[in-house]
């Protein structure tokens, strides 16, 4: 478990949770929600190029990335990418679960245990994961028939768990699991709705 640092890092993380909650509480359209997002993702780019490029060096930089991203896209920037794609490559039922298992479902692994790029997190860290991640997408696949609703909710939690689980590294290049949790899940989700030949 981390220090002060890590704990801050997990709640910045779980603020994230504001955005999809916005659409559900109806604050916001999924169209909006989409704009917001583009918007957001390209201000937290500006941030990025300011602190990679120009230099801009700021103690909320240091407190909040990890030494891997003191030279690599950050953390917090590759979250609204992957936000950002799950919003336009899923309908909500799907990307709203697949978002919420990475704003949410994340931290709290994370809080659990950690684990170094290339190896994986210990089993139990790996189960709370999957059963945290199931029953946030429960309620949205739960309009379905029951073995399609379970079967979903599992392929959604399981994908974010493998994700969560295994950072490979390409290229001397540590694939972070704020980029690929939401598109993992939504596309497990995503392709038993479409063995069960059912829309989302």
């Amino acid at each position: 478990m981390g220090g002060d640092g890590e704990l801050a890092r997990r709640a910045v993380h779980a603020s994230g949770t504001v955005l999809p909650a916005s659409y559900l509480l109806g604050v916001v359209a999924w169209r909006q929600l989409r704009y917001l997002l583009l918007a957001l993702t390209g201000l937290v780019f500006l941030l990025e190029f300011l602190r990679l490029v120009v230099g801009l060096d700021h103690w909320v930089y240091d407190r909040l990335t990890r030494s891997y991203e003191a030279t690599n896209v950050a953390g917090y920037a590759l979250f609204m990418v992957a936000f950002t794609v799950a919003a336009f490559a899923f309908a909500p039922p799907v990307a709203v679960p697949a978002m919420l298992m990475l704003s949410i479902g994340d931290p709290i692994s994370g809080y659990l245990g950690s684990n170094d790029a290339g190896t994986a997190k210990e089993l139990g860290v790996l189960a709370v994961m999957f059963l945290v991640c199931f029953g946030l997408a429960v309620p949205f696949t739960a309009g379905h028939a029951t073995p399609v609703a379970v079967a979903a909710a599992a392929a959604g939690a399981l994908g974010a768990t493998a994700a969560d689980g295994l950072k490979p590294v390409i290229a001397g290049y540590v694939v972070d699991d704020n980029l690929t949790i939401p598109p993992v899940a939504g596309a497990g989700m995503t392709l038993v709705y479409a063995l069960a030949g059912v829309a989302a």
